[in-house]
């Protein structure tokens, strides 16, 4: 197994333990999340005229509820204690959920679904924010643009085994049995953490011993660090502009999917599994084959400049034929993209910051523009719609979107480049000594 690892993928030797521990980690976090994603999705079209003010509620949770408390864990706990906690705490609160849609009334289903939507999203962002915040404490920036893909194929066959198992049971089980099947990858995930923080192999003594203590700072001085560097104000303004794109492309999604299944639920439900499927399977095809020589061959900067413009593409196609079937192709092609280029890629950009920026930054960046362009997108939206634009129009109205978010990821390329060069604004290119 080790000698096949070394020859497909650009590992060495000492870091194949830490590389396939992480692969392990990153395939249970996605097999759950990619159980509930699609139950989640199916709220959104079946609760299409209140979508906007869960966005709106989501993004007050994660601000001023979640990123604090988040933020106050990482200060007081090592993040061997504090990553298998918020496994296990999202873990109870799924197990919380089965309870309320067994015992309660059909009459409440309305209410637990808002609210297992607002959680879903919440959760979405911060499992896997800090998964990739624990990868990038274990890997310098050489070996990030190395491994990084090879780690992200785990996680997109945890999308595969979990999109097939809700694709499959979605229209045989209700949806709290599917919530109760996510709560064992991620206790199994919790574990994987657990031993790769113990036997990751990469680090220096003296920086296994900084690990093993908590991060510096308060529960909001992530936050404040984020507005006094260019660098990672332009990471929070080249995720703002992503997810405007990705949110114009979900409202569209939900709109075209309920005129197509306007009763069904459980056909929604299947339906979205097969889209997240076949995005898996796509994503999984291109990290394994390409993403690793992508990045070594064009750049950071390239790298995140190519699902803008494939967006741009995509939005124009999508406003002259605003049908169903281009806007599954796009967003399959979109999603994948993403989730196989973009994301390895945009987690590069933290190799050369502190510890402090991986952890509390990092997340406050992630809550701040994903859910914060959520929210402001998700009204943009509204507010296009009621004054009359079609899917249509809206569609091309997000065109220059996409390019100015094409230019933000290749400025973003040079300044990473330049950072690594010089060490880091800190001083500090990683925590890991392999690089």
């Amino acid at each position: 197994m080790t000698s096949t690892l070394l020859k497909a993928v650009s590992v060495r030797e000492e870091e194949i333990s830490a590389v396939l521990l992480a692969t392990a980690y990153g395939f249970c976090i996605l097999l759950s999340y990619y159980i509930l994603r699609p139950v989640r999705d199916e709220i959104s079209s079946a609760d299409r005229g209140n979508l906007q003010i869960l966005w709106t509620v989501v993004f007050l949770v994660m601000v001023f509820v979640a990123v604090p408390l988040y933020s106050a864990v990482v200060s007081r706990f090592s993040r061997g204690v504090f990553i298998p906690l918020a496994n296990r705490f999202f873990a109870a609160n799924l197990l919380i959920f089965f309870a309320a849609l067994y015992l309660l009334p059909e009459g409440a289903r309305p209410w637990i679904d808002r609210v297992f939507y607002v959680w879903t999203s919440v959760f979405a962002l911060f499992v896997v924010t800090v998964f990739w915040g624990f990868v990038v404490d274990l890997f310098a920036t050489e070996q990030g643009k190395r491994v990084f893909g090879f780690i992200a194929v785990g996680s997109s066959l945890g999308g595969i085994a979990g999109s097939f198992v809700t694709a499959t049971m979605a229209e045989i089980v209700p949806p709290f049995v599917l919530l109760l099947i996510a709560v064992v990858p991620l206790e199994v995930a919790a574990w994987f953490a657990i031993i790769l923080h113990r036997r990751s192999g990469l680090a220096s003594a003296a920086t296994r011993a900084e690990e093993s203590e908590p991060v510096r700072g308060t529960a909001w001085s992530g936050m404040k660090v984020v507005f006094q560097s260019s660098y990672l104000s332009l990471i929070l303004l080249f995720i703002v502009l992503m997810t405007f794109a990705s949110t114009v492309l979900y409202y569209q999604q939900a709109d075209l999917i309920r005129d197509a299944f306007p009763v069904d639920r459980a056909a929604r439900t299947a339906f979205y599994a097969k889209i997240d499927l076949a995005v898996n399977l796509i994503t999984i095809f291109t990290q394994a084959l390409v993403v690793a020589r992508i990045i070594r061959m064009i750049g950071i900067g390239l790298s995140l400049a190519m699902i803008p413009l494939l967006a741009m593409v995509g939005f124009f196609s999508l406003g002259v034929y605003p049908l169903l079937v281009v806007l599954v192709v796009f967003q399959v092609v979109y999603r994948a993209g993403r989730y196989s280029i973009a994301r390895p890629s945009r987690e590069v950009l933290y190799t050369v910051v502190g510890r402090e920026e991986r952890y509390k930054s990092k997340a406050f960046i992630d809550a701040g523009g994903y859910r914060g362009g959520d929210l402001v997108s998700a009204w943009l939206y509204t507010g296009l719609a009621a004054l009359g634009l079609s899917v249509g129009a809206i569609a091309l109205a997000a065109v220059p979107a996409a390019a100015l978010w094409a230019g933000t990821g290749l400025i973003l390329g040079r300044m990473q480049e330049k950072r690594a060069v010089d060490g880091g604004a800190e001083g500090e290119v990683a925590t890991a000594s392999g690089g």
